[in-house]
């Protein structure tokens, strides 16, 4: 009987339109959890039979429809270890099932989330807000290589870092075409090479033994420009800072200073702070740096090694010195002084770890005392074929499921240091629904009172 079958109706229709409701509810009361995904409602008819002639009232069915691709508005945070995804992927965590001799046990089911508000808990994990435990891949912090392919627990120790020596040096620098030594006068020819008459028989050291002396260190510095320092480190960590100078030991451009032609340079550091007499002061690495007149370095040299650097006795090795391509030039300068643009080394002293954060390319980043920052590890991003088809857990977290397929490492999405993912709940739009859900709702059970009404009354014919 079609009354029968309008209240048979009405019934799914409030079931469906409850269902609606306790969605917006939910909705509604995450909209200040962080990673939050608002459910939508979908609503679906079933058609018992229908045709132009004859159609019989079917009945309605709500479902969930999650809405996990949908962006949330990201939100600066002060806190170093927090991060937000910006586009495509979900962060790989674990979950914490027990307690066992004071240590974590946990749930060995890979679980994801966009919830990023991480932090360092007593055992090192980093751990979100629901109690979530971040999954990445480990990097051996002296070489940089990751530890693996498989993530796992990311735990960060509070080891030492053993001292690393140096062996590398990049440095680049503009030198001057007319360096304005003490000496350099441009009105006399040569003035500004290194060596005058007394020096022509060998024009790229003092003393002829490859360095310079001492007692001639005042005489080199006049005829020298500075080329910067930097502290180097030896086998055990000892600092060792090494002063750097350049002096232009050749000129073929027939005796003029400043003319056109071949000009050539070399690089000396201090080997001593303390030496006297005929002892070594300053070494020559043992480079020509020649230059044409265009003042490129003729024939390039991208490195050169110094052999046995050794300063006040502390002896750091052979030290390869890289410049580049092109990167030691000498262009016109007004000032006449040496342009360092680039000095750095590879090496560092011990130091205990500080404090981590989080880089913006998914890096946990470790600051030790000695300043160094080294990566930790690599924060793991993953991506499903169908996103709205996981199953939805605790606090913002989700399971795979056959219908959303097994995770893929390498979403498309970026990390973004020190920022949240807020809930993507739009409080006006959830209000709206929730009036129209409502007045649905309300009018539905006007059409139950009113089919019983018609029931009664055909009750009451017999009467």
């Amino acid at each position: 009987m079609t009354i029968f079958g309008a209240m048979t109706t009405a019934v799914t229709g409030l079931k469906a339109n409850s269902k609606a409701l306790g969605h917006i509810s939910d909705n509604i009361a995450n909209s200040q959890t962080i990673g939050f995904k608002r459910t939508e409602t979908n609503f679906k008819d079933l058609v018992t039979f229908s045709t132009s002639r004859n159609h019989a009232p079917g009945t309605v069915l709500a479902e969930a429809r999650f809405t996990n691709t949908v962006q949330g508005a990201l939100e600066a945070a002060q806190v170093p270890t927090h991060m937000a995804i910006n586009g495509d992927g979900y962060f790989m965590v674990s979950e914490r099932v027990a307690t066992l001799d004071n240590r974590p046990v946990f749930n060995e089911i890979d679980y994801y989330t966009r919830r990023g508000d991480f932090e360092v808990d007593r055992f090192g994990y980093l751990v979100n807000g629901s109690g979530y435990y971040l999954q990445g891949l480990a990097i051996n912090p002296v070489t940089g290589n990751k530890l693996g392919d498989v993530p796992d627990r990311i735990q960060i120790t509070n080891d030492f870092i053993s001292a690393k020596q140096t062996t590398t040096l990049d440095y680049t620098a503009n030198l001057p075409s007319f360096p304005k030594t003490v000496t350099a006068d441009a009105a006399v020819a040569n003035s500004e090479l290194m060596l005058d008459a007394t020096f022509t028989n060998d024009p790229t050291t003092f003393g002829g033994d490859g360095f310079v002396q001492a007692q001639d260190e005042q005489l080199f510095l006049d005829r020298s420009l500075a080329g910067g320092a930097i502290t180097m480190y030896d086998s055990i960590g000892n600092p060792v800072n090494v002063e750097l100078r350049w002096s232009k030991v050749n000129n073929t451009a027939n005796g003029a200073g400043q003319g056109a032609g071949s000009e050539t340079w070399n690089l000396f550091y201090r080997t001593s702070t303390t030496a006297t007499g005929a002892a070594a002061k300053w070494n020559n690495v043992g480079q020509n740096y020649t230059f044409n007149s265009s003042g490129v370095a003729t024939p390039p040299i991208t490195s050169t090694t110094v052999t046995n650097l050794t300063v006040d006795g502390i002896n750091l090795g052979n030290i390869t010195v890289n410049h580049g391509s092109n990167q030691i030039s000498q262009f016109a300068d007004s000032n006449g002084s040496v342009s360092v643009k680039d000095i750095e080394q590879d090496g560092f002293a011990s130091g205990a770890l500080a404090s981590i954060a989080v880089s913006d390319n998914g890096r946990v980043v470790g600051t030790y005392t000695n300043g160094k920052q080294l990566d930790l590890a690599e924060v793991t991003l993953v991506k499903f074929n169908a996103d709205n088809k996981l199953r939805k857990l605790d606090g913002g977290a989700w399971a795979a499921t056959q219908d959303s397929g097994e995770a893929i490492q390498g979403a498309s999405g970026q990390i973004v240091a020190e920022a949240r993912e807020t809930s993507n709940v739009d409080i006006a739009d959830e209000f709206s629904k929730l009036i129209v859900t409502q007045q649905a709702y309300s009018a539905t059970t006007r059409i139950v009172t009113t089919s019983d009404e018609l029931v009664q009354e055909t009750l009451n014919m017999k009467r």
